[in-house]
C-alpha cells in the first residue's frame, strides 16, 4: 500500500469516525470494531461535555444534548489538540451560525467553562506590594479572576428555573476568582464595581483614587467623599479575597 493510499483510507476512516451517518467507513474494517472505535472517540468526548456543562445539558434535556455534542463532534475543527480546551472549543462552536444555538446558551456554556479555566490557569503572579495603602497606590489585580458581563443570569440557571425568551433589561456583572485557598469563588457585580475592575486591569491602569474619583464623577454621587471611602472599604475587601493582590511595589513607602 502506497503512502497515498494510506492517506485517502485514515482520512476516510476520520471522516467516519467524526461522522459516521453521512460518512462510509473505509473497506474491509470489521462492524464490531468499527462500532468500538465510534464508542472509544465519541463517548470520551460525551463524558468530558458531560461534565463540563453539567447545566447546559440539564436545560436542553437529553436527546437534544447529545444530538448537539453528536454535531459538534461531525462539524467544528478544533484549533487544538489538547483535550482540557475541548470545552472552550465547544463555546466556539456555539458561536457560529453553523450551530443555530439561542443565546442564552451560549453564554450559559462560556459561564460553566470559566471556574474550569480558573482552576487550571498558571499564570504568574505579577510583582505587588501585598500590604501597600490602597488609597495612594494602583491597586494590583490577581490574574486568576474574570469580571462577567452576559444578557441573561447564567448564575441562576437550573433545575427549575429556565431561561426566558427574551433577556432582562439589565445584565447579569459577575466576579469570577480563584481565591488563595484554590477555591473558585463567585459574587455578583454593581455597575459601579464592575467598570472600577475594567479600569484597574487596563495595561496602565490608574490608581485607586484616579478611578474612584472618576467612578463618582460618572454616576453623579452626591456625596464623592463618602463614595469614595466606600470604594477604598471595597478594595480592602478584595484583596481579604484575593481578588486584590496589593499594590505596584514601586509605590512603598
Amino acid at each position: 500500500m502506497n503512502q497515498d493510499t494510506l492517506r485517502r483510507q485514515q482520512l476516510q476512516f476520520a471522516h467516519h469516525l467524526r461522522d459516521p451517518d453521512h460518512a462510509p467507513p473505509p473497506p474491509g474494517i470489521e462492524a464490531r470494531r468499527l462500532a468500538l472505535y465510534r464508542e472509544l472517540v465519541l463517548g470520551n468526548l460525551q463524558r468530558m461535555l458531560d461534565a463540563a456543562f453539567p447545566v447546559c445539558r440539564t436545560l436542553l434535556g437529553e436527546n437534544a444534548w447529545q444530538a448537539r455534542v453528536r454535531h459538534f463532534h461531525a462539524r467544528h475543527r478544533c484549533q487544538s489538540p489538547l483535550f482540557a480546551r475541548i470545552p472552550s472549543e465547544f463555546v466556539t462552536y456555539l458561536q457560529t451560525p453553523q450551530a443555530e444555538a439561542p443565546a442564552w446558551l451560549v453564554e450559559l456554556a462560556h459561564y460553566e467553562t470559566v471556574e474550569l479555566t480558573l482552576q487550571t490557569a498558571d499564570d504568574p503572579a505579577p510583582a505587588h506590594l501585598a500590604e501597600g495603602d490602597l488609597q495612594t497606590g494602583t491597586p494590583v489585580l490577581s490574574p486568576w479572576l474574570r469580571a462577567l458581563a452576559y444578557r441573561w443570569p447564567v448564575h441562576r440557571l437550573g433545575g427549575d428555573r429556565l431561561p426566558e425568551d427574551t433577556p432582562p433589561a439589565m445584565p447579569t456583572l459577575l466576579l469570577v476568582w480563584r481565591a488563595p485557598t484554590g477555591e473558585v469563588c463567585f459574587a455578583e457585580l454593581s455597575p459601579a464595581s464592575f467598570h472600577l475592575l475594567e479600569w484597574l486591569a487596563q495595561p496602565r491602569p490608574p490608581s485607586a483614587a484616579e478611578a474612584l474619583a472618576r467612578l463618582a464623577g460618572e454616576t453623579a454621587a452626591p456625596d464623592p467623599a463618602a463614595f469614595m471611602a466606600t470604594g477604598y472599604d471595597l478594595l480592602r475587601h478584595w484583596r481579604q479575597q484575593g481578588v486584590v493582590l496589593g499594590i505596584r511595589p514601586d509605590q512603598a513607602d
